[in-house]
């Protein structure tokens, strides 16, 4: 049974269950996931629902599953509420909505080696969709990124019926399905992917100047100063269990020299001194592409920024605001996080050091999760990676993105994993991108 909620949210129930509102937190929200069981589920004891917005997900069983993807679904919905009526976003909007639900719909309830996981064959035939255009319109090998915000669709409200009707079908089809990782890959897989669209819609709001209210504004922090880490041996990468993404696979060894890095990323008061200092008019801190890029972009200061002298001015979701200069610099690509750090005579960290760093250095005040940060080096594969990425995962062109490691303020809690990892062209600034640098 469906009902629908307030600003357009919709939510599954069971007869004699009561609506899990979008507002609820996930304890109230567990007695109607419990009452779509067919079976009497096992109880889910309160630590664990505190766990519902944690990485800890990627491990997850059924219980805690229902309870995630019907919190990431409302999420979705809420997002895509926001933006209409929005000028300029809400046609890519619609498209990012449409797509986490084809996405569910396409691993999961079409997919008949779905209990197979990580196993079953990515090629083999899928059955019909609910929605006979989901192809056609929500495929990303179909619809090319430059389309998505044009494609004929579609009435919004036959899309928020496509994504309650193919939910309601996972949570049945996963209530039926064994507890073990092959049996819950798509399920923890299209959890995550759906909660990567939060970030997307926050980018997209970011880009077409309007403020949806739904996310805090970042923390004013005192900063502290870089932290010396010992030499050591690091097991860098993912152990098997649970879902693991395919470029975390797998962990391995590397020898780590002693390293300093900074405690945060770099901030808005670091990088304005190196804007003061002409450092967007001196050749001698870019690298060659990166000095084509300034040339090509005509670009004196960060994207969005109006001003860095006296202060910044920066474009936030439509207002153009004072920024606190603790906070990190964002919006930045890799070209300008190398330029910075050839100027200040440092240098990006390696993906190593930056796990190690995180890992370790929280009882010391080293801070993460406040935007993206880039790496030095290039997203390649690891030591041992399988040949071929899993069903459901990307496999990135070696050496054509940059490393990004970390999280935004937009990104969801299931994805602040300290050993995920990301990637964008070197170029790419229309992110929460920032960076933090190391001693030489």
């Amino acid at each position: 049974m469906r009902r629908r909620g307030a600003a357009g949210m919709v939510a599954i129930v069971a007869p004699g269950c009561g609506y899990v509102q979008p507002s609820q937190g996930v304890g109230s929200a567990l007695s109607s996931v419990r009452g779509m069981r067919r079976e009497e589920p096992q109880p889910v004891q309160e630590t664990e629902i505190r766990h519902v917005d944690s990485p800890l997900m990627r491990q997850a069983g059924k219980d805690l599953l229902s309870l995630a993807l019907m919190d990431a679904r409302n999420h979705s919905l809420r997002w895509f509420a926001a933006f209409e009526g929005a000028p300029g976003g809400a046609g890519r909007a619609l498209w990012e909505l449409g797509h986490v639900g084809w996405y569910q719909e396409h691993w999961i309830a079409r997919n008949v080696q779905r209990q197979r996981g990580e196993h079953g064959d990515a090629t083999h035939p899928k059955l019909a969709s609910i929605l006979p255009q989901a192809d056609s319109w929500f495929d990303p090998a179909v619809v090319p990124p430059a389309q998505r915000g044009s494609v004929p669709l579609r009435d919004p409200q036959t899309i928020r019926q496509y994504l309650v009707d193919s939910l309601e079908t996972t949570l049945e089809l996963l209530d039926g399905a064994a507890d073990h990782d092959d049996a819950l890959y798509f399920y923890r897989l299209a959890l995550l992917h759906e909660d990567a669209a939060v970030e997307r819609f926050a980018e997209l709001a970011q880009s077409t100047g309007f403020d949806t209210g739904l996310l805090a504004p970042l923390p004013t922090r005192a900063l502290r100063a870089p932290l010396l880490f010992n030499a050591t041996r690091w097991r860098l990468g993912s152990e098997p269990g649970g879902l693991v993404p395919g470029d975390e696979k797998w962990a391995h060894e590397v020898a780590l020299p002693e390293f300093e890095i900074d405690a945060q990323p770099v901030s808005w008061a670091q990088y304005g001194e190196f804007v003061e200092d002409g450092g967007y008019d001196d050749r001698r801190h870019w690298s060659e592409p990166g000095w084509d890029w300034v040339q090509m972009r005509g670009r004196r200061t960060p994207r969005h920024v109006a001003q860095m002298r006296q202060g910044v001015l920066q474009r936030r979701f439509g207002q153009l605001v004072r920024v606190p200069l603790t906070h990190p610099a964002l919006h930045l690509s890799w070209f300008e996080a190398d330029a910075w750090c050839r100027w200040a005579g440092r240098r990006l960290p390696s993906e190593a050091e930056w796990e190690a760093a995180v890992v370790q250095g929280a009882s010391r005040g080293l801070r993460w999760g406040e935007v993206r940060e880039w790496m030095a080096g290039s997203l390649r594969p690891y030591p041992d990676a399988p040949a071929q990425p899993s069903p459901g995962q990307a496999r990135h062109d070696p050496g054509t993105l940059r490393a990004q490691r970390g999280a935004s303020f937009a990104t969801r809690g299931r994805l602040r994993h300290p050993k995920a990892r990301d990637g964008s062209a070197p170029s790419a600034d229309a992110g929460f991108f920032g960076f933090r640098s190391c001693a030489i």
